[in-house]
Formats: C-alpha cells, structure tokens, sequence
C-alpha cells in the first residue's frame, strides 16, 4: 500500500501529469482539496473508488482516512493543487505518515506561476533583464513569514516576483516594492490561471491598484518584473551562430569536436 501524493496542476484538467493521470486510475481511494482542485480529474478514478473531499476536514481526519485505507491495503491518491513543493501542507502530512510508517511518495504537478506566465506568453527570466524568479507571499492567517523573507528584501534583487496568496493585500504589496521597482514596473495579476474563467490584469505599479478594482479574489497570482511583456531584452548566446557549443561545433578548433 502507497500514499501517492499527486500534483494536480494549475485547474485545467489536462495539465495534469501522465504519472499523476495513472496513478489516479490505479488508486481505490482518492483524497482531493476540492478547494482548487477541479473535480473533472475524479473521472480518472477507477469504479466505486472512494472519493474523499478534504477540504472541510482537519489534518486529523485526512489522516484517518488514510490511515483507514493504509489498514485494508489499498492505495491512496492524494491530489493537491499545482505542484507539492511549495504551500501543499503536505509536509506535515508526510511527518504524520513516516510516525505511522505508512508509505508514500511525490508526483510534480504543473505549478501555478507556470501556468500564470503561459498565460501571459512571458518567459519570466530574459537576459540582460532578469535570470530569476522568486515564489513568495505575505503573511496570513495559515502561515506567517520568517523575518528575512520580506517583499523589500526580496525586491531589492530585481528579480522576478511570483506573488502568491497576497492579491487581497494589494495596496501593500504595491507599497513595499514601488521603492525597489519604481512605480512605471510592469505588472499581471492572473486569476485562475488555465480554468475556462481565467482573467489576466496588466498594468503597472502605480496603475494596478486602479486597473483591479473590486476584482480582487485569493486565487490569483500577481507576477512583478522588468520581464513582464518586456521587448528590450538581449538575445540568449545558446542559438547564436557564433556560440561554439556541444550539438553545433563551430570554428577551426571547436570545444567539442564532433568526433568527441
């Protein structure tokens, strides 16, 4: 018996994984945060699977449920929105099960900031502009922020900000970068990113504010960049003519001869 904790991807139901779209329909119990994750993914379940919404349920009762499963060997689906690696809980749920010994393990999912720039047709880091992307949030409810981890610090960098679970803060988060970006830096907000109602704000940091309005929802994300819909950007050396390189040698005296 394994817990198979599955990245369920951004919303739209085809962005989930191979691996993930199996082990779905290999599994007689499916745990699913029906919060986000969209319910067109349980037509993967196999017949008369158990299907479990843990959205109204505490950490002690999802882990029942496992546990429950775990007793008559069978198999369970662990569906999270977007990819586990970053805000899933799942960390304390893997702490509950190494206590109880009951096996698991992690499929990637297609995670929401990637989804976001898809959307935008953007790639988040262009050269001479930008070469890395920062997935964050401010503090809430849930989970506060370490002190370090601050959107000041963070734009001091001049990286690309993924700014998750912040959109209903949007006055202070525009507040806290303005200094670092200036006010005319390009900005999205992405609500619902790859559903059939995804909406997509442009706008800049003194304009986002205006250009939301009222439309301010919690799942969205707001992408912060000089590389948001930037044209003025240098071209990668990789499909340059002149880049000497392992799959294309160039030059009398190649660093990779194609003999090599």
């Amino acid at each position: 018996m394994t817990v198979h904790f599955i990245g369920a991807g951004p919303g739209a139901p085809d962005l989930i994984t191979l691996r993930g779209r199996d082990l779905i329909a290999a599994c007689p119990v499916c745990l699913y945060a029906g919060s986000l994750v969209p319910e067109a993914l349980l037509q993967y379940c196999p017949p008369g699977a158990r299907i479990v919404n843990t959205a109204p349920l505490s950490l002690d009762q999802i882990i029942a449920e496992i546990a429950a499963a775990h007793a008559e060997g069978k198999d369970v689906a662990r569906l999270h929105s977007g990819d586990l690696s970053v805000w899933s809980a799942m960390g304390e749920q893997l702490r509950r099960l190494r206590e109880l010994d009951i096996p698991y393990d992690v499929t990637p999912g297609v995670p929401s900031f990637a989804a976001a720039a898809a959307a935008l047709g953007a790639e988040l880091t262009l050269p001479g502009v930008a070469q890395s992307v920062v997935l964050t949030r401010t503090s809430g409810r849930a989970s506060s922020m370490p002190e370090g981890e601050t959107l000041e610090n963070f734009a001091r960098t001049g990286a690309t900000l993924a700014i998750h679970l912040s959109v209903h803060v949007l006055a202070d988060v525009v507040a806290r970068l303005s200094p670092s970006y200036g006010a005319d830096c390009p900005v999205a907000v992405i609500w619902r990113a790859s559903w059939p109602d995804q909406r997509i704000v442009r706008a800049t940091l003194a304009t986002l504010e205006t250009a939301v309005g009222a439309e301010m929802e919690r799942t969205a994300l707001i992408l912060v960049g000089r590389s948001i819909g930037a044209e003025e950007f240098d071209e990668s050396r990789l499909y340059a003519g002149d880049y000497d390189r392992r799959y294309r040698p160039v030059g009398t005296h190649p660093r990779f001869p194609e003999s090599a």
